[in-house]
């Protein structure tokens, strides 16, 4: 069951208008500072490494000429250990963001070695698979500011040794539909363990619209890369990133 997306609502389905009204009501209750951005290398607009930023603003538009300029989940995954698929989805939810009438989140679905909340500087008191073993738990509890505008972290939550039973549940597909709802102009990024030492980035792919492959530049064997990009569906693949 993929969860339904404007990809499948169409052209004017969301009303713009409440939309720009909803992003301009985020609360921004940190920010960080652009030497903090720099020291992580997160991409900002006015960031001095313009290689950097163009790089992710056309891996952006990209992607939005293929979901026709509309919002969409994809699933962001390396082929291996320390390949970059955080540093990737992280970036590219900051470039999603830098647009004022667009908002994006990050999902930190690498439940046995989550990271994102050390970057970001996020404490979390609860993430997701707390959610998801909560049925009473809101979802406010679980999203937190980045520092960084309108793009907002959703942690991992208490460490899962074996996280695949969180992912195949029906209540996951219920919360990517509760986090799409909650802005429907959302883009939603989901980092997830390396797609050749875990089942999640398929098993998550499957109810998502895309999936990226991150590949270490000179760190992997070409075969090695075809077998990591053979198990996403074909129809959802779009492709590979070369970090480094």
């Amino acid at each position: 069951m993929l969860v339904p997306s404007s990809l499948e609502l169409g052209p004017g389905a969301v009303d713009r208008y409440v939309i720009s009204k909803q992003i301009v009501r985020m609360q921004e209750t940190r920010r960080l500072s652009p030497d903090e951005m720099d020291e992580r290398r997160i991409v900002y607009p006015e960031s001095n490494n313009r290689a950097l930023v163009n790089r992710f603003r056309d891996l952006r538009t990209r992607l939005l000429e293929k979901s026709g300029g509309n919002n969409f989940t994809m699933v962001v995954s390396g082929t291996k250990a320390g390949a970059g698929a955080s540093f990737v989805a992280l970036n590219l939810g900051a470039a999603f963001a830098f647009d004022q009438a667009k908002t994006a989140v990050i999902i930190d679905c690498n439940l046995r070695e989550p990271s994102l909340h050390s970057t970001l500087d996020v404490l979390p008191e609860a993430g997701l698979t707390d959610f998801l073993d909560e049925p009473d738990l809101d979802i406010s509890r679980i999203l937190y500011p980045t520092g960084i505008p309108r793009l907002r972290l959703i942690p991992a939550g208490s460490r899962r040794e074996n996280p695949g039973e969180f992912f195949t549940s029906f209540r996951m597909k219920q919360f990517l539909m509760a986090v799409r709802r909650r802005y429907p102009d959302r883009f939603i990024i989901l980092d997830t363990a390396p797609v050749t030492e875990s089942p999640d980035a398929r098993i998550l792919s499957e109810i998502c619209d895309y999936a990226m492959l991150v590949v270490p530049h000179g760190g992997v064997t070409p075969s090695l890369v075809e077998d990591a990009a053979a198990a996403f569906n074909p129809k959802k693949f779009v492709g590979a990133v070369i970090n480094g």
